[in-house]
């Protein structure tokens, strides 16, 4: 299957090369380099090539962060491994040492590194057509948003590519749908967010952020925008009874927060009766809680009976092979927009939606929802079992595969350095906020898996 795959990948490549030679003037430089470094990697060759291009396939962890460095930005602080290849629920460094993937970066590879379907899917489509643009159709679209619809019953998609691009996306439908239906004055619409939100970095989303890490001094900021606590009806109440809201954009589970699961019995099915009573549509950013990583394919339906009015879905919606995010709602809703009032080059390409189509049949026909609500009840029993009297553990908490361990945090015992330790004993978790651990690895990690993650923690507590 892997020697047919790169056939597939040699194949692409050639046509791209096809496609230089026709239209770049150094096309033969351009396509003997494409094609000798795609030989090169699949013959496993350590000969030379003629290509004047670097071959960076040896380079140490050292090096490799080392070039990130010197060249890039520094707006993430990684953890010091350098990742090379990925399959199911493990990935190995440069070095070829192994680890299991606690992260499944940040819920966009719920269904496992490199699933052959949606790897399939990706590059079937890729060497077919890639991108339209929205100038025209395209026949992979309709199709795409057919299927999608049809899972979660809403009316109308409107696809992106980012999950902060489906989140700004909502916000600018509700408040379409507050002046043209409920009836707002201009400009006075006023969307509701929780206090430790995460939903991006745009200006929009830092706008309506309480994290100083993520707004400091990055004003001004986007008007409109009100905070009230997570996990608060009474709060949600009276904000909303203010006649210029239009919307309460809420995560069902916070991720960035640190895993922070509502306390009070059936929060989002009350916010919702609280939104419909003052004619406020309940925005449910599912954009990491979504597609199995809750245990439901939408975390929003937890508490039973629950439809939010406005669902915004992105990270798995491609297995995590290409940026695909959609926002979903009624017609009545989504019908404000028209032609030219919104947009995105990329959102609904071909690629995109082949690929979403996949990533959404494996996690139906895989079952992967309800794996991840067994084995998540699971993964907590084992760490809550590892943890019992332990005074530096405060709790072990989540739903579904989205879970974290929350740490007594001193100056001799942190999160970060427990991750360290954890990462030298071979499983990838993150910190987050300080003090807390989060595991969300991809939703086929096996019960052995499991078993092996808790005694690693135990090994390392």
């Amino acid at each position: 299957e892997r020697e047919r795959e790169r056939e597939r990948v040699v194949m692409l490549l050639t046509s791209v090369g096809r496609f230089v030679a026709r239209w770049s003037r150094s096309s033969t430089f351009l396509t003997t380099s494409l094609l000798s470094t795609t030989s090169r990697k699949t013959n496993s060759s350590n000969s030379s090539s003629s290509s004047s291009f670097s071959d960076f396939s040896s380079l140490s962890s050292e090096a490799c962060i080392e070039k990130e460095k010197k060249f890039g930005c520094a707006n993430y602080a990684p953890l010091p491994v350098v990742l090379q290849k990925g399959e199911g629920s493990l990935v190995w460094d440069v070095e070829g040492k192994e680890y299991l993937d606690c992260l499944a970066a940040y819920s966009a590879v719920n269904q496992g590194h490199c699933h052959p379907k949606i790897v399939k899917a990706l590059v079937d489509q890729a060497q077919v057509l890639g991108l339209t643009s929205r100038a025209f159709h395209n026949n992979k679209l309709g199709e795409f948003e057919e299927f999608i619809t049809g899972i979660f019953k809403y009316d109308k998609c409107l696809p992106m590519n980012t999950g902060v691009e489906g989140g700004e996306s909502a916000v600018k439908v509700a408040r379409k749908w507050g002046y043209e239906v409920k009836g707002i004055p201009e400009n006075k619409a006023k969307v509701i967010f929780c206090e430790n939100n995460f939903w991006g970095r745009t200006v929009a989303a830092i706008s309506s952020s309480t994290d100083p890490e993520s707004f400091g001094n990055f004003g001004p900021f986007a008007p409109g925008f009100e905070i009230i606590p997570y996990d608060d009806l009474q709060a949600l109440e009276e904000a909303v009874s203010d006649p210029n809201v239009c919307a309460f954009m809420v995560e069902p589970v916070q991720g960035e927060a640190g895993v922070i699961v509502p306390k009070t019995s059936q929060f989002l099915k009350k916010a919702k009766e609280i939104c419909s009573k003052h004619d406020v549509l309940l925005i449910a950013d599912e954009v990491q809680t979504g597609l199995g990583r809750c245990g439901t394919m939408l975390a929003s339906s937890f508490d039973e009976g629950t439809r939010p009015d406005v669902v915004v879905l992105g990270k798995a919606l491609s297995g995590g092979t290409y940026p695909v995010s959609a926002v979903l709602c009624d017609s009545e809703v989504m019908d404000v927009i028209k032609p030219g009032q919104h947009g995105s080059t990329y959102g609904g390409n071909p690629t995109a939606a082949s690929v979403a189509v996949a990533a959404l049949t494996v996690l139906i026909e895989e079952e992967l929802c309800e794996r991840s609500e067994a084995l998540g009840k699971l993964l907590r029993s084992k760490l809550n079992a590892v943890c019992e009297g332990d005074s530096r553990v405060h709790e072990v908490r989540g739903r579904g595969l989205m879970n974290a361990v929350e740490i007594a945090e001193t100056d001799a015992f942190t999160a970060w350095d427990f991750c360290l330790k954890l990462k030298d004993n071979g499983v990838l978790a993150k910190p987050t906020h300080g003090n807390i651990i989060r595991f969300t690895p991809p939703l086929v990690i096996t019960e052995s898996q499991i078993d092996h993650l808790a005694t690693v923690f135990q090994h390392t507590l």
